[in-house]
């Protein structure tokens, strides 16, 4: 596996599954953040400490495989180009965090791009696994499989009281963070999710957008997952967010039902205009996309549009960002740049799946 596909491939092989609840859910995404016992954490470490853990995982997982994920391929941050660090972090299978430690920082990503273990971010590793759609436990039980694998070679950092120790106090006990992605528009739509916020903040659970803390929530897709990792078991977290989520689907669903029943005609003008703008436009910025990219993915939800594959969809919400068009054009581009291959490329797509 070479960094070349990463680069080049928008949307990475297990997100072209479905899932359980795949029309609202996006996906499912365990992280658990771990640190090596006899080692200061990344933010007081020496180089010469966190360079011998970036070389130890080079050396003891670089093409390995377990299970279902083969061919780890190993990549340090400082070998990356601005544009390919931007590429990874809208794939998600780096954080916006880590493309800035230069220094020895590196991540390890399975074939089918499941798995990523960040090294050296805020904590010596940060293990994630995805899975399409509403499969929290699922992957909760894969994300410890694989844990236990990286403990047979590394001694963590562990407190019988506290659980495991990180950098930040936020992550001590189980150190996970659960999350779920979803798509939410008639819920944004009829203001709803306004009120929910809040509600949902105050279970201790918290809603961002689609890249994490500090991120707007784009086209209409939020990041929902706990902010409590110390005092509950990984199960009751799992559980406590579970019950959020599935709320929410089925106020999303009964939001978008009402708004067929009610608005049906301002909803497909809405949806089939949406499509008009990405297949017409000549150019078009990111938010504009994102939000007709929106409308459309509902609009096949709804069955209203029966010609484009949601799969489409999920590949232009990463296609058409910034460090993606860049990488695509081999270029640095302008904002208007930008905008006008954006445009390009949507109406490219689209053509190509019509035909």
């Amino acid at each position: 596996m070479t960094l070349k596909r990463f680069m080049n491939e928008a949307i990475s092989p297990w997100m072209r599954e479905e899932g359980p609840d795949s029309d609202i859910v996006l996906s499912s995404r365990i992280r658990l953040a771990r640190n090596f016992s006899s080692v200061s954490y990344p933010i007081f470490a020496d180089r010469v400490k966190l360079t011998e853990i970036r070389d130890f995982f080079k050396e003891e997982y670089e093409h390995r495989s377990f299970q279902d994920y083969e061919d780890f391929a190993f990549i340090s941050i400082q070998d990356l180009s601005d544009v390919e660090k931007r590429v990874l972090v809208e794939k998600h299978l780096i954080s916006p965090h880590l493309s800035k430690n230069e220094g020895a920082a590196a991540t390890i990503i399975s074939k089918n791009e499941q798995v990523s273990i960040m090294i050296n971010e805020e904590d010596h590793i940060r293990l994630q696994l995805y899975f399409p759609g509403f499969q929290l436990s699922k992957a909760l039980e894969k994300a410890f499989q694989l844990d236990d694998w990286l403990e047979e070679k590394v001694n963590y950092a562990f407190d019988e009281t506290r659980g495991y120790l990180t950098s930040c106090p936020t992550n001590v006990g189980t150190g996970m963070r659960a999350s779920v992605m979803m798509h939410l528009p008639a819920l944004a739509m009829t203001k709803q999710i306004n009120r929910m916020i809040p509600a949902i903040n105050q279970l201790g659970l918290v809603v961002r957008g689609i890249y994490g803390e500090g991120s707007e929530a784009q086209g209409n897709i939020f990041q929902i997952s706990n902010q409590i990792t110390l005092g509950k078991s990984e199960e009751d977290i799992i559980g406590d967010l579970q019950s959020v989520v599935n709320q929410l689907i089925e106020h999303e669903r009964n939001a978008r039902s009402h708004i067929m029943k009610q608005s049906s005609t301002k909803l497909e003008d809405r949806i089939y205009r949406s499509y008009g703008v990405l297949d017409y436009s000549r150019v078009i910025g990111s938010n504009e996309a994102a939000i007709c990219l929106s409308n459309v993915r509902l609009g096949i939800d709804l069955g209203l549009i029966k010609n484009v594959s949601r799969n489409i969809l999920n590949e232009l919400m990463i296609l058409t960002q910034p460090g993606f068009l860049q990488q695509y054009a081999k270029a640095t581009l302008s904002a208007d740049e930008r905008d006008k291959l954006r445009a390009t490329l949507i109406r490219e797509r689209l053509q190509l799946e019509n035909r």
